[in-house]
């Protein structure tokens, strides 16, 4: 084995050169004092960029068009609209409008001591994620079930059909084109959408009209994947309750240096447990990449298994569950995913202030990117120029995990870095 180094913008490049096996690893050992102390510097990869200040609304979501509008999402608690389109440096404006931001009969309605979201398929209630297709279209992913605080203690209304909701928006005339709404019996009251991925192509089902995954990351109900045929509007579920889709109980990360509990007014000392989150499509449509948030094992399935429809083939559930791939562990919890051109899973590491990638063919995890500013990495997309866009919202100082202390600074802030070796948006799938 052979080892150089050299110094360089104050981070060490590592380079090791092992017979028929070359590794580049970037390093955050740096050197400072007159003694030259190594020191971690905390970063390392292709430099970090400020896109996007926030200074009202924490962000959720965000998506990148094909010409360069961003826009963004944020639970429903207080906030005067949940999907919003980033007008300058440090300002967003609801998207398309206020109206659309403002369900008619309000954001929940309670009968006999039970408070369920709004019904409105018409009007956005909680946006939680958000994707762009290369046709123009902005998807809009309505969980239907908004934060609600009463009494110093935060609720979330269980979810009746026609709030939660798929919405299609031409970004041309900035005008509604489709809407698919749930049932029951695949979006429980208790179900709460996370994310969502595209297959566009015409072979990806039997209708032509392409296919949205879902990811179904309720901390109380059953996670899993749902599917929604595009051109029929019919949905089902897979992997309901799959040991790959649930949390690891009782985990215990650490955020800063600082091991986290779960501190929730009127609770005793609990947990962060949330179930399946990031999910990314492989390059070719043919692999869903997968997991919850509190583990560090990454999964794979056939989305073969994904695309049936337990209505129509009985065996569905079971030929889903038994490939699923466990392909170990990666270096620590992660929450959202995204994809490159390249086939490149990029994996939000909250714990590591960096973004990890999955490399399916030498079936490793590698680092991408590090940085301080990284306090929790939310969402992230991958724009046509070449660069990952990713939401920073402090997500751990929030009061409901802190006993109702906000202990979050403004501002929050869209970050992006650019992709390595010339990849870009994958559109094999559109």
């Amino acid at each position: 084995m052979k080892l150089q180094s050299c110094v360089s913008a104050g981070w060490l490049a590592l380079v090791v050169t092992q017979a028929n096996f070359p590794v580049a690893l970037n390093s955050t050992f740096g050197i400072t004092g007159s003694r030259n102390i190594r020191i971690d510097t905390g970063t390392y990869g292709p430099p970090v960029e400020e896109v996007h200040y926030f200074y009202d609304q924490w962000p959720i979501g965000l998506a990148v068009s094909k010409t360069g509008r961003i826009f963004t999402c944020y639970t429903r608690g207080t906030y005067a609209y949940t999907l919003g389109e980033v007008v300058n440096e440090t300002a967003e404006a609801a998207y398309p409008n206020l109206e659309w931001n403002t369900p008619l009969q309000g954001l929940y309605t309670s009968s006999n001591g039970i408070t369920f979201g709004s019904n409105d398929a018409s009007h956005f209630v909680s946006v939680q994620a958000l994707y762009v297709t290369p046709d123009d279209t902005l998807w809009v992913l309505d969980t239907g079930r908004p934060t609600i605080n009463q009494s110093q203690r935060i609720s979330m209304p269980y979810a009746i059909p026609g709030g939660p909701k798929l919405v299609a928006v031409n970004l041309t005339t900035n005008s509604i084109s489709k809407t698919y709404t749930l049932p029951e019996t695949v979006h429980y009251p208790d179900s709460y959408m996370n994310d969502l991925r595209f297959d566009l192509r015409p072979n990806a089902t039997e209708s032509g009209g392409g296919i949205a995954y879902i990811v179904d990351s309720s901390n109380e109900g059953r996670n899993g994947f749902i599917m929604i045929d595009l051109a029929t509007g019919e949905s089902w579920r897979q992997l309901n309750q799959h040991p790959s889709t649930q949390v690891v109980p009782e985990d215990v990360p650490s955020y800063q240096g600082i091991p986290f509990y779960l501190r929730q007014n009127g609770h005793p000392l609990g947990f962060q447990e949330e179930g399946l989150d990031g999910a990314e499509l492989d390059q070719y449509g043919e692999v869903m990449y997968y997991s919850a948030l509190t583990t560090d094992y990454l999964y794979s399935i056939e989305t073969k298994y994904l695309r049936i429809n337990p209505n129509s083939n009985p065996l569905a559930n079971k030929d889903a569950s038994d490939n699923v791939r466990n392909l170990g562990q990666r270096g620590g919890n992660a929450n959202g995913f995204t994809g490159d051109s390249l086939g490149n899973v990029y994996m939000l590491m909250p714990e590591h202030n960096a973004i990890y990638s999955y490399n399916y063919s030498t079936r490793t995890t590698l680092p991408y990117i590090r940085d301080p500013r990284i306090v929790w990495p939310d969402s992230a997309n991958v724009g046509w120029d070449g660069y990952v866009y990713f939401t920073i919202n402090q997500l751990p100082y929030q009061p409901d995990w802190n006993n109702g202390v906000d202990g979050r600074v403004h501002p929050g802030l869209i970050l992006r870095s650019k992709l390595p070796d010339g990849a870009s948006k994958n559109v094999l799938l559109m």
